[in-house]
């Protein structure tokens, strides 16, 4: 196969799924001839919902056009060649890039990976400390020397080193649990995961400073904030089937980044040459979100 009907980039394009149609030299000539001739279709199973109905429409799209050149030859031959005509046809031969068994927990995994950190490590830092605002105990903090941004870092890196330690522990059931392959670096995700980690816990620090209860920061998280996050982010539905309205806000989520890039070093083995505008999307987002948080605190965190 030489000739490609559209270039695409074999490992990441905006997160998608592609799907790629590779042509031989000699493709026009064989069907001029009536002799059999080959096609290959190239597809991303790192998505393997989209790539299997992609690839039903591609072999079906094939099978018609095969059909009819048949058909047309036939009619061509007369009667008398119509036994024969079934010959020459197109042999579709597809080949799937990175989940060459398209598996759906190759799909999913990384992404549910990226929803546990989420919901563990924006639940803690922002119930946790609605919960001693409500009871009281931040009113102790009055009296110490403590500087802000030392009473911020103070009870954020705790829930930090708790969320590592989740992420180690479902990394280890990802892989030899359910057998989905890390292509990529271990560190680089590693180090993805911190700065992930910034984001989620600083979005937990912001509830916090909107919340006066327990309750209302628990509603505020679920309604307000992961529902959407889960729903735009990609992890459920395509981004590229949402409306068009609505695609541009999916580049305000954070989850969003993180699962791109989980997909990547999982199943694609990228690294930061490829992955680092998501890095760089998020890492700005988290930026942002403890900037806002910290500006919205005192040292009582109130």
């Amino acid at each position: 196969m030489v000739s490609n009907i559209r270039e695409v980039d074999p490992y990441l394009e905006g997160g998608k799924a592609w799907m790629a149609l590779s042509i031989p030299s000699d493709y026009g000539n064989d069907i001029a001839a009536g002799r059999p001739a080959s096609l290959q279709i190239v597809a991303d199973g790192s998505d393997a919902s989209s790539t299997n109905i992609a690839m039903g429409y591609a072999s079906n799209l094939i099978a018609g056009y095969a059909q009819d050149l048949i058909e047309a030859r036939a009619m061509a031959a007369g009667p008398v060649a119509s036994t024969g005509a079934s010959a020459g046809g197109i042999d579709p031969r597809v080949r799937v890039w990175f989940n060459p068994t398209i598996e759906s927990r190759y799909f999913m995994l990384p992404g549910i990976f990226a929803l546990l950190l989420l919901v563990i490590t924006s639940n803690l830092s922002s119930m946790a400390v609605v919960r001693e605002r409500e009871i009281g105990t931040l009113e102790q903090l009055n009296v110490t020397p403590l500087g802000r941004l030392q009473l911020i870092f103070g009870k954020l890196l705790p829930y930090a080193a708790i969320g590592m330690i989740d992420a180690v522990i479902v990394l280890t059931v990802i892989v030899f649990w359910f057998h989905v392959p890390l292509r990529g670096s271990f560190w680089l995700l590693i180090a993805m995961s911190l700065i992930y980690l910034m984001t989620t816990l600083g979005l937990g620090l912001f509830i916090s400073t909107i919340s006066n209860t327990q309750q209302q920061a628990m509603m505020t998280s679920t309604f307000f904030f992961m529902t959407p996050m889960m729903y735009l982010s990609g992890f459920v539905f395509p981004i590229e089937n949402m409306p068009a309205w609505i695609q541009p806000l999916t580049y305000l989520i954070p989850l969003r980044y993180f699962v791109i890039m989980l997909r990547g070093i999982f199943l694609k083995g990228v690294g930061l040459e490829t992955l680092w505008p998501q890095a760089l999307g998020l890492f700005i987002w988290g930026v942002v979100i403890l900037t806002l948080a910290v500006l919205r605190s005192s040292k009582r965190l109130a």
